[in-house]
């Protein structure tokens, strides 16, 4: 049978908690070091992911290291750890393995792991990217933004999921600001935006200075905490976080009701899906990365599809047509684990409303 399996990791301490409830009064320091000499481990099995053209069976396999550990430790190791799971991948008998939240873009994203395993690789970037475009448009038009007009961040812009999301969009608005740490990448992406669309786009370091203005924003950065706070955004904001950890302080959701932040990349998957393993989603719902393994497996298609730091745009329509054959879609909007129906949209639009009129400049 046709398989896959995807790495997960815990975010946090707090992840940790969750899953060993023995851990939640013991200090962070303490909790990390227990993670260390933890081998990886099978967290589930996944059943019924099953198109008209096949089905798969598959893995959910923990690599026990957080995000900051992850960002913190010798790259090597981690490197390592990611290896080591994905051998655990091979022994269960999984024919292509996704990397999750940080394993995805710890070293070089992907390719010294794909060196080290059997299985060919992907990072799930490429459906990721498509989702997030998806869901960004959508939930703009939804609170009543014209993306020819709004002001449009991507904020991580030089990132690969990042200069992706901002070549695709420029190709559909005509006010795009690209934000990141390193001026001479960004200047880069400008230059080959303004070559493929013709689209003269700003570029800038400052995040605040940035989103005070923005009516609608791309959040991709692989920072560990969040960057984006309550009082960041303009009334009517709309924000796509795809990062994990995310980019949007839970701040954000707790104090301004005039804003919509979702989470980009979530999927609904065919067949009777069963996961085993609670991601807070509704039941068939996943991440587009996660997705993207699961497309690899039904399409028979075993090789390593999205690796390293750069993306193309013929990935990434690729990997839309072969969704769409296999019958997987954009889901209903989420922010931060908890579904958003339509009818809060319109209570935010609302809101925003009362606090101030969108104003395209």
């Amino acid at each position: 049978m046709d398989s896959f399996a995807f790495i997960i990791h815990p975010l946090n301490v707090d992840d940790v908690a969750r899953k060993f409830g023995f851990v939640k009064h013991m200090p962070d320091s303490v909790v990390e070091r227990l993670l260390r000499m933890l081998p990886p481990f099978k967290v589930s099995e996944i059943a019924g992911v099953a198109s008209q053209y096949n089905s798969v069976q598959g893995w959910f396999v923990s690599c026990p290291l957080t995000a900051r550990q992850m960002i913190d430790m010798p790259q090597d190791y981690v490197i390592q750890k990611i290896v080591q799971t994905g051998k655990l991948a091979e022994k269960y008998g999984a024919k292509v393995l996704g990397l999750g939240a940080f394993t995805s873009v710890v070293g070089d994203a992907g390719v010294s792991v794909e060196k080290q395993l059997n299985i060919p690789v992907t990072t799930g970037n490429s459906y990721t990217v498509a989702t997030a475009i998806q869901g960004t448009r959508k939930a703009a038009k939804m609170m009543g933004h014209d993306l020819n007009k709004a002001k449009v961040v991507v904020l991580g812009a030089t990132g690969s999921i990042g200069k992706v999301c901002a070549r695709l969009l420029a190709k559909e608005v005509k006010n795009l600001t690209l934000v990141a740490r390193d001026r001479s990448r960004l200047e880069q992406l400008a230059a080959t935006i303004m070559y493929e669309s013709g689209l003269a786009v700003s570029i800038s370091s400052d995040v605040k200075r940035t989103l005070s203005s923005a009516h609608v924003v791309v959040a991709v950065t692989s920072a560990v905490d969040s960057i984006i706070g309550p009082h960041d955004l303009m009334p009517g904001a709309v924000v796509c976080d795809v990062s994990r950890p995310r980019n949007v302080s839970k701040q954000v959701f707790e104090q301004r009701n005039d804003v919509l932040v979702i989470e980009g990349g979530l999927v609904k998957v065919p067949g009777q899906v069963k996961f085993n393993f609670n991601f807070g989603f509704p039941p068939g719902m996943a991440y587009a990365c996660m997705s993207e393994t699961m497309i690899l497996a039904l399409e028979k298609k075993y090789e390593s599809y999205t690796l390293g730091r750069d993306l193309s745009l013929k990935q990434v329509q690729d990997i839309v047509g072969l969704a769409e054959k296999h019958g997987f879609e954009l889901a209903g909007f989420r922010s931060f684990e908890k579904a958003v129906t339509y009818e809060e949209i319109a209570k935010i639009k609302a809101n925003a409303k009362i606090k101030s009129e969108p104003a395209y400049a």
